[in-house]
C-alpha cells in the first residue's frame, strides 16, 4: 500500500484474514483522498461492471472512482469497438453513480497503454492521495505478466473481484477484507523468495454475465437486455454494434 495508508489499523479476523477498520488516514492535516482505478475495455459495459463501481465506493468508502477505458491494450487479440462508442456507452453506464467519472487519457495515448503509466500520472496528479487498482480474478491471476506489476504494486494498493454470493455474517458491506498468507498473497508474485504483499478483496454479488457473451448473442439475434441499463442498450441499438460475432475478450 501508498505511504498515505501507513495509519490504517487493522483487527484480526477467523482464517487468517485481516479486516480494515474504518480510521482516517490524515496527510499534512487532512484526510487523503480515497481515489479508485478500474479499468477495461467496457466493449460493452454490463451490469456487472455497475455492480463493482457500487460495491467498490461502498466497501473502500472512496471519494472518486475512475473508469478507465483501455485504448490499444497490450494484452487484446482483437480490435476493439471504437474509443468514442466505448466511452459513450460508460458515460450512460454509470450516470447514475456521481463519484464515478470516466477518464479518456488511456484512449487518447498512441501505441500500447499500460497500468503502470496511467497510475504513475496518477500520482504525480494527486501526491497524497490513496489509490486503489480494481480488477477481476483472471487478472490477478496473469498479474505477475504485466508490465511493471512490482511498480504498480508501489503506486496502488491492487484489488480483486471476487464474484461470489456472500452470506450470513460476511455479507455485510463490509469492509476491505485484506489477506496476507496463503494463495491469495502469493499470486502477486512469481518466485517465493519475495516480501507478501498485502492485497484486498472486493466482495460483489455472482453475476454470470461477461462482455464476450453479450457481444455473440447480439451478434445472433438474442435478448440481452437483462445485462445492460437500458441506456447501453439503446445506445447499441441505435448505432447497430455488435452486429457480427467477435472473438473471446472480456
Amino acid at each position: 500500500m501508498t505511504a498515505a495508508t501507513s495509519a490504517s489499523q487493522d483487527r484480526p479476523v477467523g482464517g487468517g484474514e485481516r479486516v480494515a477498520e474504518s480510521a482516517e488516514v490524515r496527510v499534512a492535516g487532512r484526510v487523503a483522498e480515497r481515489i479508485g482505478v478500474f479499468g477495461g475495455a467496457f466493449d460493452p459495459p454490463h451490469l456487472a461492471h455497475h455492480a463493482l463501481a457500487q460495491a467498490a465506493l461502498s466497501q473502500f468508502q472512496l471519494n472518486q472512482l475512475l473508469v478507465m477505458p483501455t485504448g490499444q491494450a497490450w494484452h487484446k487479440t482483437r480490435d476493439l469497438t471504437g474509443a468514442e462508442h466505448r466511452l459513450a456507452m460508460a458515460r450512460l453506464a454509470f450516470a447514475d453513480l456521481p463519484q464515478v467519472q470516466v477518464d479518456v487519457r488511456e484512449t487518447q495515448r498512441t501505441g500500447p497503454t499500460y497500468t503502470f503509466d496511467t497510475l504513475t500520472e496518477l500520482r504525480r496528479e494527486h501526491p497524497h492521495a490513496e489509490l486503489f487498482l480494481f480488477i477481476g480474478s483472471d487478472q490477478a491471476h496473469a498479474f505477475h505478466t504485466w508490465h511493471q506489476w512490482q511498480g504498480i504494486l508501489k503506486l496502488a494498493t491492487v484489488v480483486e473481484a471476487r464474484r461470489e454470493v456472500v452470506t450470513g455474517a460476511d455479507a455485510s458491506v463490509g469492509s476491505a477484507r485484506e489477506v496476507s498468507q496463503g494463495a491469495q498473497a502469493a499470486q502477486w508474485h512469481n518466485t517465493p523468495h519475495e516480501k507478501p504483499v498485502v492485497s484486498a478483496v472486493l466482495q460483489m454479488p455472482n453475476m454470470p454475465c461477461n462482455a464476450t457473451d453479450i457481444r455473440a448473442s447480439i451478434a445472433q439475434g438474442q435478448p440481452i437486455s437483462k445485462w445492460l441499463s437500458a441506456s447501453v442498450w439503446h445506445y447499441i441499438q441505435q448505432h447497430r454494434l455488435y452486429q457480427t460475432t467477435l472473438p473471446q475478450s472480456t
